[in-house]
């Protein structure tokens, strides 16, 4: 079903099949307007799309709309989307400001509210947003279910002559919370394509298979993740096999990789990941691929190791620069290879690329352009005349005068 949506505008980015949002969240105290500020402006610099910040008390509510002027002054036009738990109706009502300048509202139908009171504050929730025309993010966590429609399907579960098991009840309440309400929120007057849902839970398989229910039950845009995906490796691996069986499926409109920062980490990382997984999929591309031979017995020396990281770093840097001045550069392939093998082939094929030589080689890199040899680099400085070959051949292949 997800091929056969409309094209919506999430927060000002407009969405349709096939096109897939990268979207990170701050993990700074977001009463700290200068720090938070600077972490959306780091997120967005590395490529991320949407960024979520956490509204939590009257602080951070306040302090939105400095964030905000400081991100615009910056010339950062990132739309920021402010996570509300418990007492949203409350902070979006009393800073109006606050709610003005956010571009999007994500709210759990978990803890929007709770008893009698749930359905009023949800109601003022979406009142808000459907007078200023934002967006709303409808998000269920398996980790705070809405308790309410939780008991009442255990006890039908209960009476059930086949009961689901715990782990599937949780995936068929989450299911029918969020669709519910989003069923409720237009009910309130919030239009359909205001509307995005998703299912948070921290188990691979069951991800997909939540997701591929409500890929058939909705036609509202999804946002993928894996919640609590972990630390390192594990977090990393596990988001990529949830979202890659995802996304392959034309399954997803907004994804985030839920990665725990390692200490003093830098947050950029889980948007590098999530960029990764849809370039790799072949889906988008966000920046240049370098491509580099995994090492052998012919490649004793780790110079070429070396060099494929340099050249790695060094788009890194320049991409921020390169995204405004350079927009194609996104979809060149750089290979540097480190012996006579592969090496010249794989160079010929990308757009540029280096074959270093193995160990007992001849102690000379051919350089090739477009599948033409063009330069060959000898001697201590091979790395830095690349770098420079490189960038002239960015200059030349996709700046404005190209």
């Amino acid at each position: 079903m997800t091929n056969d949506k409309h094209v919506v505008d999430i927060a000002g980015i407009l969405v349709g099949a096939g096109d897939v949002v990268v979207q990170s969240m701050t993990n700074t105290d977001t009463a700290d307007a200068k720090a938070t500020a600077q972490q959306i402006y780091e997120l967005y610099q590395a490529g991320s799309q949407l960024v979520r910040i956490t509204v939590n008390n009257e602080e951070s509510a306040a302090a939105v709309p400095e964030i905000i002027d400081r991100l615009r002054a910056s010339h950062c036009e990132v739309p920021v989307i402010g996570d509300f738990h418990y007492n949203g109706h409350r902070l979006l009502q009393d800073y109006p400001e606050c709610a003005e300048k956010l571009a999007k509202y994500r709210i759990n139908p978990g803890n929007v509210g709770f008893g009698r009171k749930r359905d009023s504050q949800f109601e003022q929730i979406i009142e808000i947003a459907k007078d200023l025309n934002k967006p709303v993010r409808i998000g269920g966590n398996w980790g705070s279910l809405d308790q309410k429609l939780m008991a009442k399907m255990m006890d039908e579960n209960a009476q059930s002559i086949q009961p689901l098991s715990s782990g599937e009840l949780i995936e068929k309440a989450l299911i029918e919370s969020v669709l519910q309400s989003a069923a409720q929120a237009k009910a309130f007057g919030l239009p359909a394509d205001r509307i995005i849902v998703s299912c948070k839970v921290s188990g691979v398989q069951s991800l997909i298979r939540i997701y591929q229910q409500l890929d058939q039950l909705c036609r509202y845009p999804l946002h993928l993740g894996l919640t609590e995906a972990g630390m390192g490796n594990k977090g990393v691996i596990a988001s990529t096999a949830a979202l890659s069986v995802l996304l392959q499926q034309g399954i997803g409109d907004t994804i985030r990789v839920s990665l725990t920062p390692q200490p003093n980490q830098s947050r950029t990382e889980e948007v590098k990941v999530a960029q990764q997984i849809l370039q790799s999929l072949e889906r988008q591309s966000f920046k240049p691929e370098v491509t580099a031979c995994p090492g052998c017995g012919r490649t004793t020396s780790i110079f070429f190791q070396e060099l494929a990281q340099q050249i790695t770093e060094h788009m890194e840097r320049k991409m921020p620069e390169w995204r405004v001045t350079h927009p194609g550069v996104k979809d060149m392939n750089v290979a540097v290879m480190g012996c006579i093998v592969n090496g010249p082939g794989e160079s010929k094929f990308a757009d540029i690329g280096i074959s270093l030589p193995g160990t007992g080689e001849e102690p000379s890199a051919p350089v090739f352009i477009k599948g033409k040899k063009t330069y060959t680099l000898k001697g201590e400085g091979i790395s830095h005349q690349f770098i420079q070959i490189l960038n002239e051949f960015v200059d030349g292949e996709y700046g404005a005068d190209a």
